[in-house]
């Protein structure tokens, strides 16, 4: 039974690993991990901050135009993420050609066919993977516009703040789950990016998955996109991230 398996032990563990890091990587942004606060985090509270300026503008074209853009942006990704799984899956008819391109690399081990199949069905599974997060993001940006516009307008006589707060509260509820569909559908499609690594071997995959992570910690705990969503300053940053 050990012999038909396809994967070699380094090859095992390799997978292992990269699983591993994902979701210590999705545990460390939501808060579970560590008390130093992420991007998202912050970003999930400036969510509720919008929904509550949002109930005191009585013309809300501008909160309209912010939710057309976050829906457009979901929609560049899902195609993207779609036009990736075709491609992945027209890899399998092209098999015999990129092994032999894959064999002629200096330092890759001689890839076998099963193995390099079994490798473009898990590079598949991770696009349709991030799809499907996308459109179920796209999804609830749509019904966050819906309860956006459910959101009554506060009274002058302040009777029916309790009935707006409520609204609010629903809105941002929606805006923070739909952009958590969003991160978690556009981390498959950049530890994908590591998982190309594995078409090279266990070694170069493993490398590239801690180099991933090492740009993503990067950007949510330590990059000057957070700076500036924390602090308050009165100087321009340099625009790095």
């Amino acid at each position: 039974m050990a012999d038909s398996f396809p994967l070699a032990a380094m090859d095992v563990l390799a997978l292992v690993f990269f699983l591993v890091v994902w979701a210590f990587y999705a545990l460390a942004v939501e808060g579970r991990l560590f008390s130093r606060t992420s991007l998202t985090r912050a970003m999930n509270v400036q969510r509720e901050v919008w929904m509550h300026t949002m109930a005191r503008r009585d013309l809300r074209m501008v909160d309209t135009s912010i939710m057309i853009g976050l829906q457009q942006g979901t929609a560049f990704f899902a195609s993207t993420s779609l036009i990736a799984l075709g491609g992945s899956l027209a890899l399998l008819q092209q098999s015999d050609k990129v092994l032999v391109v894959l064999s002629d690399l200096p330092y890759v081990t001689q890839p076998v066919r099963g193995v390099f199949e079994m490798k473009v069905l898990g590079l598949a599974v991770l696009m349709a993977y991030s799809f499907f997060k996308f459109a179920w993001s796209y999804r609830l940006f749509n019904y966050c516009s819906i309860l956006i516009g459910a959101v009554p307008m506060r009274g002058e006589d302040g009777g029916n703040d309790t009935e707006v707060e409520l609204a609010e509260r629903r809105a941002a509820r929606m805006n923070i789950l739909a952009g958590k569909h969003f991160n978690t559908g556009l981390r498959g499609i950049l530890f994908s990016i590591g998982y190309l690594g594995w078409f090279v071997g266990p070694g170069p995959f493993v490398v590239a998955t801690i180099l991933v992570l090492g740009v993503l910690i990067r950007r949510q705990f330590f990059s000057a996109a957070r700076r500036t969503v924390l602090e308050a300053g009165d100087q321009p940053g340099p625009g790095k991230s």
